[in-house]
């Protein structure tokens, strides 16, 4: 028998890692779930091309549930992966579902809530630094949170290049360091800096 190309991710592992920019249906939507819906499952494969991408992701139509299994049938054709064709049966599980196609999901997710966009300094986005510095302004467009986010210790000299920052969701500052999370819910004009015990105070110029 072949081994296949293919597996499917285990969206649920990446949910828990990364909770503010990964999202996956919650149980309580998932509960919904009925023989003909249609679930987005990642399925990663093997390629002899470094072209390729890792992974695709694809619908498939739910044809059997039983407890926490289910059982489908491709609903797309897949770009890249060779051994797999549409309405083939794909196996999968709860912690396999990225989305569902046409059914709301009751509980709000932390991607949407963190999907507005900040200027972040790439200390922090890249190089691992935390956040020492952050206010918010006017947003300068619908899908600006108005928030920027520095160390603290940037020069101005740094600042001053716009190589040096990222205009990013809320939910990928999160990623790198959420202390800031509570903080995120305060208004134009907020202002704070972490003090020499760690904690953050507000700023007044």
């Amino acid at each position: 028998m072949l081994i296949p190309s293919w597996q499917l991710e285990d969206a649920q592992k990446l949910a828990d890692e990364f909770p503010y920019t990964f999202y996956k249906p919650s149980d309580q939507v998932m509960a919904q779930l009925e023989v003909g819906d249609l679930v987005k499952l990642i399925f990663e494969f093997t390629s002899d091309n470094p072209d390729d991408p890792t992974a695709e992701r694809m619908w498939v139509e739910i044809a059997e549930i039983k407890d926490d299994s289910f059982m489908g049938y491709l609903n797309n054709e897949p770009a890249f992966i060779e051994d797999l064709k549409h309405q083939d049966s794909v196996e999968f599980r709860r912690c396999h579902i990225v989305d569902i196609y046409g059914i709301e999901d009751p509980v709000p997710s932390l991607t949407d809530k963190y999907i507005k966009r900040c200027f972040v300094t790439h200390n922090i986005l890249y190089d691992g630094q935390e956040v020492g510095f952050l206010y918010r302004e006017p947003a300068e467009s619908e899908d600006d949170s108005g928030w920027r986010i520095t160390t603290g210790y940037e020069s101005d000299e740094y600042l001053d290049d716009s190589k040096n920052a990222s205009y990013v969701s809320l939910g990928a500052v999160l990623r790198q360091d959420d202390s800031i999370v509570e903080l995120l819910e305060n208004e134009v004009g907020a202002a704070y800096i972490k003090d020499k015990q760690g904690n953050f105070v507000e700023y007044d110029e």
